[in-house]
């Protein structure tokens, strides 16, 4: 699903200056936020510090540092501006797996 997004992920990053977060972390890390409930990108770098799963979601070794809530922040903002993660989360709705698994009822 991400290389079909490439072209346009590519087109958000700049060769020259910090390492940015991979786009395929960044992905993963907010649809834990979205999945979960997380409010805040503090909240999720709180997750992602000490919670083994989400780590491994996100692609993080255990020993990784986790990202700066700011950096993180503007690399999300990055993404939104080029409308990549609104595709993807259409591609990933849409995804012939995924579609069995949604349902439009309501539960209390």
């Amino acid at each position: 699903m991400l290389k079909e997004l490439s072209v346009n992920i590519g087109k958000l990053y700049s060769s020259e200056g910090r390492p940015s977060i991979p786009p395929e972390q960044l992905l993963s890390a907010l649809l834990l936020q979205v999945f979960y409930g997380l409010r805040s990108e503090r909240q999720l770098m709180e997750q992602l510090d000490y919670n083994l799963l989400y780590r491994w979601f996100a692609g993080l070794a255990p020993d990784d540092p986790v990202w700066n809530a700011t950096t993180f922040t503007k690399n999300r903002e990055r993404l939104q501006q080029g409308d990549v993660f609104q595709k993807f989360m259409t591609k990933l709705l849409n995804h012939p797996q995924v579609k069995p698994l949604l349902s439009d009822e309501h539960f209390s």
